[in-house]
């Protein structure tokens, strides 16, 4: 999706005040029972981080950060594109123990991105991290993971219809997850894009995590990009909901078991990242100083489109829009925020 698209007579499940206040139900909603089914604390993260110790996220590797000088501090700093390397560093930093974690509102900005209806320079999202076991670095661990969130969202869109009726319009969630590997995508439709992939499985798989993001494919290309440095792309994935408002596959969310040294190792290789190797989350890592992990990133803005039935995820966030986005809106009696 490339550009501003208004389903044929759409019509918002809630007026503007009615979504602000669901808005707020809603989030803390997600975040008490996904804390509660994860054994996770909250805590404060940074809006940026210092740009020489290698913990922004690098995303498919070619985002450009927001990047100032703070002359106070003699510091060069970077506003984040997510926090998957500032949370493990966190961890450890909070000497937490095997199965306890944490999660925390993050807030950034990816300048780069391409405008649409589920994509704006602001980023809003729950960023979680747990410390495991070295035993549980497998896919029944992942996907156990996996199921525990889908069960959360599904928690979160029932309460919500309780107190907005009008909500009832829409699908309910299936909590039964589909597991397929990008692979197999690829072989069902070699000559599909990714998205169209995602899209066809989707429809007929409301519930689905794509498992297996980053590495090569068959063809050559991968499915999509993933930094080198955060997961492994072996055990990760994305939870993708079928919406029935936009009538595609919508990415909730990006999550995945971490990198060990031996993995990180071989994807900074192959990604073409050796220079990496000298940063300080790198050198620590190599250096197995850091907690084994599992995390991933749960879109906020994403989540309230989902359950609130909205077409645009300028509804349910403020942001900066490009002219044909604002006049497309406008046409369409689509309010953004």
């Amino acid at each position: 999706m490339e550009k501003t698209y208004i389903p044929s007579g759409y019509s918002p499940c809630l007026n503007l005040y009615d979504t602000q206040k669901a808005i707020s139900l809603l989030q803390r909603l997600f975040e008490d029972n996904l804390g509660g089914a994860l054994h996770l604390r909250r805590v404060s993260a940074p809006l940026f981080v210092e740009a020489c110790t290698g913990l922004n996220d690098d995303l498919n590797g070619v985002e450009r950060a927001v990047s100032f000088d703070i002359p106070t501090a003699g510091r060069d700093a970077q506003v984040v594109h997510s926090l998957a390397k500032w949370k493990r560093m966190a961890l450890y930093r909070y000497q937490f123990s095997v199965g306890e974690g944490l999660f925390t509102d993050m807030n950034a900005i990816r300048r780069d991105e391409l405008l649409d209806n589920l994509h704006s320079v602001y980023v809003d999202q729950w960023d979680w991290e747990k410390i495991i076991a070295p035993r549980d670095r497998n896919l029944e661990y992942l996907k156990d993971t996996v199921r525990t969130i889908v069960q959360v969202v599904c928690q979160t869109q029932t309460t919500l219809r309780s107190v907005y009726p009008q909500l009832t319009a829409l699908p309910t969630l299936s909590p039964d997850v589909t597991f397929v590997t990008t692979q197999e995508l690829e072989d069902l439709w070699p000559d599909a894009t990714p998205h169209e992939r995602e899209d066809h499985w989707v429809k007929d798989h409301p519930t689905t995590f794509l498992m297996e993001i980053g590495g090569a494919l068959k063809s050559g290309r991968p499915h999509d990009g993933r930094a080198p440095d955060y997961d492994d792309w072996s055990l990760n994935g994305d939870i993708l909901f079928w919406n029935p408002v936009l009538e595609r596959a919508f990415e909730l969310s990006s999550m995945g078991i971490r990198v060990d040294a031996e993995t990180m190792d071989r994807q900074l290789a192959i990604a073409g990242c050796d220079n990496r190797r000298s940063l300080q989350f790198h050198r620590m890592l190599l250096n197995n100083e850091l907690p084994q992990t599992i995390g991933g990133g749960i879109g906020q803005s994403r989540l309230c489109m989902l359950l609130l039935g909205k077409a645009h995820i300028g509804e349910v966030q403020a942001s900066v829009w490009d002219e044909e986005t604002l006049h497309a809106c406008q046409e369409a009696g689509v309010i953004l925020l």
